[in-house]
């Protein structure tokens, strides 16, 4: 796989794959930025270079129509703010028109496409669609990890079709940051998996007991776990389906010497409301009408101390509803644990890096993963169609 900065890029035009699929309010404002300044270092490096930048990414799921809400005209707008220089916009992304302007650009400028799924044959890897798209370039950049782990046209298609093709600066610092987290990690490595079902996130439980030396498992999934063992959860979420799959990942632990920590404490509702009475109890005293929505402050403790020495620490999923301040504190507490830490952090999905935000502790985890669905994949040991087209 070749890097960004070993290709000449002075009057190529670059085809750079990005994901600005970011949320945005009624009024067609953009709520949260960070998919957009992600990749502004690829941008303004491919562009100081003299090279002729044309972005290309999806919004939502507009299913092959045009959907003028799920337009990328505001992205465009947006970003030639952030980078204080034009950013040309056109109304679509393959065909005659886009063609003219992608041959008017002049070196360093930058053309942003409309929406890739305005068109099912991006999603469905339409080769004529992905010739369509090659015809727009002379490089070929993949800068969108967030959507590494599907197999469409822009990501895979193009880069078959461009002989010429490295991955950005944000893709090459979400390879290395895994690499370091779960290839060749500085040891102890404690997994700290959250979230709501087990189902989820199956595959990579299974490899992750294969590469840590322990692992911290909270959310609702814990409730599987737990009740596998023969404690009662009351009305919390289970997945009763899965007990048998509990109990054999965790005797795949102890046979492996992979120490396993459970919630031992939690806080308990009535109900799943943000207003519900709620209580503290031991796991083996849930009431048998209530639900265990947060882990509890014996529990933080436990987890603290199985993060103590850790030299790298995955993270995955939040430890309860902490979306509701009643069932917060479980969570902001491994936040800031794992922010005080001294060992190389690693925080992947959207809900884990949610509750980094919501702690105020981004800037003290050393990596805030832009994948979801894609980390997830990567840890379950999977190879990602968008890295393995970049080969």
């Amino acid at each position: 796989m070749k890097n960004l900065r070993e290709l000449s890029l002075a009057g190529k035009r670059v085809l750079v794959r990005v994901d600005f699929n970011v949320p945005m309010d009624d009024a067609g404002a953009i709520t949260e930025d960070s998919r957009i300044t992600g990749v502004i270092p690829t941008i303004e490096y491919i562009s100081g270079q003299g090279g002729r930048v044309i972005l290309c990414s999806h919004m939502g799921k507009p299913k092959g129509q045009r959907v003028e809400k799920l337009s990328l005209k505001p992205v465009a707008d947006y970003l030639a703010k952030l980078l204080n220089k034009p950013v040309a916009f056109a109304d679509d992304c393959i065909g005659a028109a886009v063609e003219v302007k992608d041959a008017a650009l002049k070196n360093g400028d930058i053309l942003l496409l409309e929406n890739l799924r305005f068109h099912k044959e991006e999603t469905d890897n339409d080769p004529v669609f992905a010739a369509q798209l090659a015809k727009l370039c002379d490089i070929y950049v993949d800068d969108a990890f967030a959507a590494a782990h599907r197999a469409h046209a822009s990501i895979v298609g193009v880069a078959a079709l461009t002989a010429e093709k490295a991955p950005g600066f944000l893709m090459q610092k979400e390879i290395d940051y895994f690499n370091q987290s779960m290839t060749s990690p500085v040891r102890p490595l404690v997994a700290l998996v959250g979230g709501a079902k087990v189902s989820s996130k199956l595959g990579a439980l299974q490899n992750m007991l294969e590469k840590v030396d322990r692992m911290i498992i909270g959310g609702a999934m814990a409730n599987t776990f737990l009740k596998s063992t023969g404690v009662d959860v009351g009305a919390s979420k289970v997945e009763d389906d899965l007990q048998d799959t509990a109990r054999a990942l965790l005797a795949k632990a102890a046979s492996k010497g992979v120490a396993v920590f459970l919630p031992v404490d939690f806080v308990a509702a009535s109900a799943f409301a943000a207003d519900a009475v709620t209580k503290i109890v031991t796991t083996k005293d849930i009431p048998k009408d209530w639900m265990a929505l947060d882990i509890g402050p014996a529990s933080v403790l436990l987890f603290k101390e199985a993060l103590q020495d850790a030299k790298t620490i995955v993270w995955n999923g939040p430890m309860g509803a902490f979306e509701m301040d009643a069932f917060a504190r479980g969570t902001m507490a491994l936040c800031q644990a794992v922010a005080a830490s001294h060992a190389l952090s690693i925080t992947g999905g959207g809900d884990s890096n949610a509750a980094v935000k919501k702690a105020g502790e981004e800037k003290n985890i050393s990596y805030m993963s832009t994948g979801g669905g894609a980390f997830l994949e990567l840890i379950e040991g999977k190879t990602l169609p968008g890295l393995a087209a970049l080969a």
